[in-house]
């Protein structure tokens, strides 16, 4: 009985949610995003609102901005938080998306993913460099345990890949079609950020540290 009564309890543990439905809710509203650019006219004539938005990449805008607000409302419902990164990019799309359609201008949503990238370039690597605080932990110190200098070079890396990543949007907005950037959009990024993310796990293991650490 004395041992009982010694026992703390436990802190309620956040509910877990599935690397699919994850991927899914992240991944979901740029997959809205193509379908709608790709079949613009077809959901013009049956959704009345989306009629009067005029191109396939207002449409596709318009619904790009609902999905995310859904992806971001189950994430919270789900799990009663959002990750840092998905809100912040949400926000920047829900801002940059509204600017589209008020000023009927795509531009403001082209250039939505060299903002992004590259405002989270410079937190990392202006963190790291002028703070000496590796804010990449905070985003992924749940997922990997890894010493100081890990997080070091991580940072490094993954700053200076969301830097490449902005450039090659405003690369692709300016020389491409409208479709193919957001074919590449879709396609594109997200096997390249894996294909990055895992050429770090040799890092990641050599820095791994043990349960007792």
């Amino acid at each position: 009985m004395a041992d009982e009564a010694t026992i703390a309890p436990t802190p309620k543990e956040k509910p877990a949610v599935s690397p699919g439905l994850k991927l899914a809710l992240e991944f979901g509203p740029l997959l809205a995003f193509f379908f709608a650019n790709a079949r613009g006219e077809w959901l013009a004539e049956r959704v009345g609102f989306l009629g009067a938005l005029g191109e396939p990449i207002f449409v596709a805008t318009a619904v790009f901005m609902i999905a995310t607000i859904i992806s971001l409302s189950l994430s919270w419902v789900l799990t009663r938080t959002i990750p840092i990164m998905p809100l912040v990019a949400g926000v920047v799309v829900l801002v940059f998306g509204a600017l589209t359609l008020w000023l009927h201008d795509e531009l403001f949503i082209k250039i939505k993913p060299t903002i992004v990238n590259g405002l989270f370039s410079a937190l990392l690597l202006g963190g790291l460099f002028i703070f000496r605080v590796s804010l990449l932990r905070y985003v992924f110190d749940t997922a990997f345990r890894i010493d100081e200098a890990g997080w070091h070079k991580l940072t490094i890396r993954w700053g200076l890949f969301l830097a490449f990543m902005a450039v090659v949007n405003e690369v692709l907005w300016r020389n491409f079609s409208t479709d193919f950037w957001v074919a590449f959009k879709v396609w594109g990024n997200l096997p390249i950020t894996l294909a990055f993310t895992l050429a770090q796990m040799p890092l990641i293991m050599r820095h791994s540290l043990d349960e007792d650490e």
